[in-house]
């Protein structure tokens, strides 16, 4: 009779990576690279940043990406998941460095509440409300046919 096979052997051998989802596909940073050193991005780079911006980061992720993909090398999980959070973090500044709106803790306590009045008698006269009501009917309309020619 065949021995099972121990659990605890099998998720220290296949090690959990809980922020591997923030992993792209590794053709997304070739693809990056490649957008970041050609002639139509330098030259946008010029003209916003008054000279060219550093595209090694993405090469080095390419690189760090196929050798995750392919060893598992934990090496290049962790500078990958550096640059990510580095890039995150640089998308984010501006929120996080506003210093003008009060941030919430949690939505406001009508959040929910139904529209007023004035504003539900201007939607029925909106474009979308029409099509939208236009398309209800000629579900239920479709509903009642079920004649089918083939």
């Amino acid at each position: 009779m065949p021995e099972p096979e121990n659990i605890t052997e099998k998720t220290t051998s296949q090690e959990i990576y809980e922020l591997e989802w923030m992993i792209r596909p590794c053709e997304i940073y070739k693809e990056e690279y490649s957008d970041c050193k050609s002639i139509k991005a330098r030259f946008h780079q010029y003209f916003i940043f008054g000279k060219t911006i550093d595209c090694s980061q993405w090469k080095a992720d390419y690189k760090n990406c196929k050798q995750w993909n392919n060893n598992k090398s934990k090496e290049a999980y962790d500078k990958l998941i550096d640059s990510e959070k580095k890039r995150r973090l640089e998308r984010l500044k501006g929120h996080y460095e506003n210093n003008v709106w009060q941030k919430r803790d949690k939505p406001p306590e009508d959040w929910n509440a139904p529209l007023p009045e004035w504003i539900e008698k201007r939607r029925k006269d909106s474009y979308l409300y029409c099509i939208n009501e236009k398309l209800k009917n000629e579900q239920t309309n479709d509903a009642k046919s079920s004649c089918t020619i083939m």
